[in-house]
């Protein structure tokens, strides 16, 4: 069963923020082009046959490359000495990041990355602001028990990488063995970032700047979250500009088909569409429900590849859907009445009918 997180619940204050930060805009769009925290379509391409090594390497090259992630990660041992502590922080943040990454992804619960991405960015902001204590000198208030906190941001921080997984076409096959290999190699990639900010602070621990600048290290922290909350919010409101652009113009179908399916039977009826091309659809049956599986096939995949996209049992469905890559995209109805069943199916976009 999937799951999709939807909403608004950070634009308002994005919308606030907005025209404060209208002359630095510029340098939010150029930090986004070039810091494109995303899986990109080259390893989209390259994963749609792979094996589970490859998903540990693209696991341990996506942590490498997730600045926001680090950057969290930077500010939670910024203080810490101690190897024990170390641990004990770093554990906590694992297991948080693994529990979702590996359930979510398995379950196929996901949000608009934008919006998890801008959360994300929060954390950060959060940490660098714990470390010069701002709680107690600006709010006067204790902070919750970080130990608690670092694991809950660690399940916000898997939900995030979670949400960039399931850009890749999983298929079923091997699915929770692919999602454990990607996770291990997020491990694997957070030892060897890990390895290197402790080299470079245990350094500069034993150097008087240190405690000179270890105030504007962590402004620099929240500075830094800030123009990635600004970046991803920014992203997400034209994200809803399009989705509205979209809804706003009606659908027009160039096709129509009836396809008839036999008392206990099952068949599938497919159309080939490249990556990026669209097929808006709307099937409905003579009155009674059917299972089906709305998925696309990879075309090229060794393995047999496919990503389904909606699995359930009604009596019509409508939607449009962006090919993710190309592939063979349509539908499995099965009939478990015991009467054949007419489906009437309305498409357009650009595609090629396959056809049952």
């Amino acid at each position: 069963m999937a799951f999709r997180i939807t909403g608004k619940p950070l634009l308002v204050g994005y919308i606030f923020m907005k025209n404060l930060v209208l002359l630095i805009l510029p340098f939010v769009a150029f930090t986004q082009s070039i810091f494109c925290h995303g899986i990109s379509d080259a390893d989209k391409a390259s994963m749609m046959s792979a094996d589970y090594l490859q998903y540990i390497g693209l696991g341990a090259s996506h942590m490498i490359t997730g600045y926001d992630h680090l950057l969290f990660l930077f500010g939670v041992i910024f203080f810490l000495s101690k190897f024990k502590d170390i641990v004990w922080f770093i554990s906590a943040f694992t297991i948080g990041h693994s529990i979702t990454l590996i359930f979510a992804t398995f379950m196929g619960i996901s949000a608009n990355y934008f919006l998890i991405d801008a959360v994300i960015a929060l954390t950060v902001m959060y940490k660098g602001f714990d470390n010069i204590q701002g709680f107690q000198k600006y709010l006067n208030i204790q902070p919750p028990s970080i130990i608690k906190l670092v694991f809950v941001f660690g399940l916000i921080h898997g939900f995030g990488l979670s949400t960039r997984l399931q850009e890749l076409p999983l298929g079923d096959s091997g699915l929770l063995l692919k999602i454990i290999s990607f996770n291990v190699g997020v491990e694997l990639g957070q030892i060897a970032a890990l390895t290197l900010m402790l080299f470079i602070l245990s350094g500069w621990r034993q150097k008087p700047s240190f405690q000179k600048f270890s105030v504007l290290t962590n402004v620099t922290i929240i500075f830094l979250g800030a123009m990635l909350f600004l970046m991803q919010m920014h992203g997400y409101e034209h994200h809803i500009m399009d989705a509205e652009s979209k809804a706003n113009t009606p659908i027009v179908y160039k096709d129509s088909t009836v396809i008839n399916i036999p008392a206990g039977k099952s068949l599938e009826y497919k159309f080939l569409v490249k990556k990026g091309q669209t097929l808006n659809y709307h099937w409905e049956s003579n009155g009674i429900a059917l299972y089906y599986d709305f998925h696309g096939d990879v075309s090229g995949s060794k393995n047999g590849e496919f990503k389904s996209f909606e699995k359930q049992t009604a009596k019509s469905a409508t939607g449009s859907q962006i090919a993710p890559f190309d592939g063979k995209f349509g539908w499995y109805w099965k009939n478990n009445s015991s009467q054949a069943v007419s489906v009437t199916l309305k498409s357009g976009g650009d595609y090629v009918v396959l056809g049952m």
